[in-house]
């Protein structure tokens, strides 16, 4: 792997970097305040391209490889991981796979506002009691006539209350991994409601919402991929999805670097700055080596899926390791800052709230040690 970025890789990523340092880091402290990101967000990420990496541009999409996106979304982390969130979940979760999935005509209907920021999207699988166990979600999808019919309840959804369309998992067979069947839903749909969740420790700024269904009619054009593909299609674009939130780690992880040398070489105490302190220097280093070595297995990950290679355990390897050492690293820098850490005038007590919800969604750190134990070894834990 040649670990040169090219001449375009390096134009995106200081494009998005310009972007967050003007336009998300001095809001990202009011947002987590306020609980909410400015709306007007969505469309300037549509118009930078940022919602369409990837996505081939004969259906509005702005090209690029996943080595680009990645570069992308360590910067959206850096500046604000609910910014980051919006476009791993639109893009990443719900328009790649329609662009993988999905009829011409559903490619035609939704792409092209999906990658301007016209609409944003949402995935739908999680349910109230169903999380790391996604095949034994309970909500049903039942034909009635050229229909489907959808009740059920969803919860943690990205995205949920912003999104103009839901990917829906929905039973529609027997029990187990061969009866989930995915449906695109207008969530203007009747029946479609959702209520956003409140008071949550980080992410605050992320519109994270519980959805219910109640007799949702949709037609069989809407429904993505063959009837009972649903889970492979739903671990499909977890795979990738794990790559996208190991690379905001990569910038949470960055971000408490950074901050943290700046204040230890301001911060004097017992008469010069504490970044002359060894102990100071040992929880630095720590995290500059562990976000590099993250970075790595990001970078890796996303090659091995811009050259059309197996990526799925590169890719649980980067979450497990990029998430944890997002953890680490906020907790390093708040020692770094002290009381001052503890406070929101800085960033790192964020940083650290917003990575740690990072080693619980889109597969614990957990399920990704089962996985890549299971990749390894052969044997499947889950059985």
């Amino acid at each position: 792997m040649d670990l040169a970025l090219s001449e375009e890789q390096v134009a995106l990523r200081e494009l998005a970097a310009d972007f967050v340092d003007r336009e998300v880091v001095p809001h990202a402290a009011e947002w987590d305040r306020a609980e909410r990101v400015d709306a007007g967000i969505v469309p300037a990420l549509g118009k930078l391209g940022f919602l369409g990496i990837t996505i081939d541009e004969s259906y509005g999409g702005s090209g690029g490889d996943h080595l680009a996106y990645v570069l992308m979304l360590e910067e959206l982390g850096r500046g604000d991981s609910s910014v980051r969130g919006i476009v791993s979940v639109s893009l990443g979760l719900v328009a790649k796979t329609v662009a993988g999935y999905g009829t011409e005509e559903q490619k035609r209907q939704w792409l092209p506002r999906l990658c301007s920021g016209e609409a944003l999207g949402c995935f739908a699988l999680t349910e109230p009691d169903t999380g790391s166990d996604a095949a034994s979600l309970a909500t049903r999808a039942s034909r009635d006539g050229g229909d489907w019919v959808l009740s059920g309840s969803k919860i943690f959804i990205t995205n949920g209350t912003w999104a103009d369309v839901a990917l829906v998992f929905a039973r529609t067979g027997q029990p187990g991994t061969r009866g989930i069947t995915a449906f695109l839903v207008p969530t203007d749909a009747p029946g479609f409601h959702r209520r956003e969740i409140h008071g949550k420790l980080g992410l605050r700024g992320q519109a994270t919402a519980e959805l219910t269904l109640d007799g949702v009619r949709v037609p069989d054009a809407n429904r993505i991929g063959e009837e009972g593909q649903g889970f492979r299609i739903a671990m499909a674009a977890l795979d990738k999805g794990r790559v996208s939130v190991a690379a905001g780690c990569v910038g949470i992880a960055r971000g408490c670097v950074e901050h943290a040398i700046s204040y230890a070489g301001e911060r004097q105490q017992f008469g010069r700055p504490i970044a002359g302190f060894q102990l100071v220097q040992e929880l630095i280093s720590e995290m500059a080596t562990e976000t590099d070595a993250a970075r790595l297995l990001v970078w890796r990950a996303a090659h091995l899926i811009d050259r059309g290679e197996p990526f799925g355990t590169a890719a649980s390897m980067a979450k497990l390791f990029a998430s944890e050492t997002a953890v680490r690293a906020a907790n390093h820098a708040i020692q770094v800052f002290g009381g001052y850490g503890y406070i929101d005038e800085y960033p790192v007590g964020k940083y650290l709230r917003d990575a740690r919800v990072t080693t619980l969604y889109e597969g614990t750190s957990q399920i990704q040690k089962l996985l890549i134990g299971r990749a390894l070894t052969g044997v499947n834990a889950f059985t």
